[in-house]
């Protein structure tokens, strides 16, 4: 399995998955969209003191990193859940430049996010606990109930398995009324399988290179 590093068009790293012939992010800009899908889209959305989130997809820890972030700088307490089945390597994670470019303020937290053991939730800051599982999706019992949902697997086209109704059926009955899934995709088979399972949808403007993206939600009543 040959991981690559890259550099996008906004500066921020992100690793070619050479076997798969795909990146983790866009090539417009890792960082960028990051942002983009899930902290504006998704962890913004929001307006509480406290969250529970499902990532699904670790990859780099991009997502992670900026979510604890903004923890921090909005005080809101959020107990994060990633799941990850193929971890990137040390030599990988320690080279990519997400801290060069967000600050110092970052690179404890980066560090953090990679260096503790897997299975066990941990205190990474005072508003940002984080469980690092890792499994294949198909095999995890999800206990907890989650807010938001970061749906961040490799594209359909490539890994179709993981946004098959399976998947989204296990994700659904795992949140709480109210709560939102957010994802770069807004491919039609997507659309029709999520609001099979239940999920009410918006398709809303996604980052650069990408007109389109979806939130969708599990309805309060």
């Amino acid at each position: 399995m040959k991981r690559l590093i890259k550099k996008t068009n906004d500066g921020s790293h992100t690793v070619f998955h050479d076997d798969l012939k795909e990146s983790f992010h866009s090539s417009f800009g890792a960082l960028t969209e990051s942002k983009h899908v899930f902290i504006q889209s998704g962890l913004l959305y929001f307006n509480k003191p406290e969250l529970t989130l499902l990532e699904i997809g670790l990859g780099t820890g991009l997502n992670t990193l900026l979510t604890g972030l903004e923890a921090e700088k909005k005080f809101i307490k959020i107990n994060y859940y990633a799941v990850e089945k193929y971890p990137l390597e040390d030599s990988i994670l320690t080279a990519l430049n997400y801290p060069e470019i967000l600050g110092p303020d970052s690179e404890q937290l980066f560090k953090k996010i990679h260096e503790i053991p897997w299975g066990e939730i941990c205190q990474i800051s005072d508003y940002f606990n984080l469980k690092k599982m890792k499994i294949d999706l198909l095999k995890l019992n999800l206990k907890e109930r989650f807010d938001l949902i970061y749906f961040d697997a490799f594209s359909p086209e490539v890994q179709p398995e993981m946004w098959d109704k399976t998947n989204f059926q296990k994700i659904i009955k795992a949140m709480n009324p109210g709560g939102i899934l957010t994802t770069y995709s807004s491919k039609g088979s997507v659309r029709r399988t999520l609001a099979a399972v239940g999920f009410k949808l918006e398709r809303i403007p996604g980052p650069p290179g990408k007109r389109e993206m979806l939130r969708a939600w599990l309805p309060a009543n």
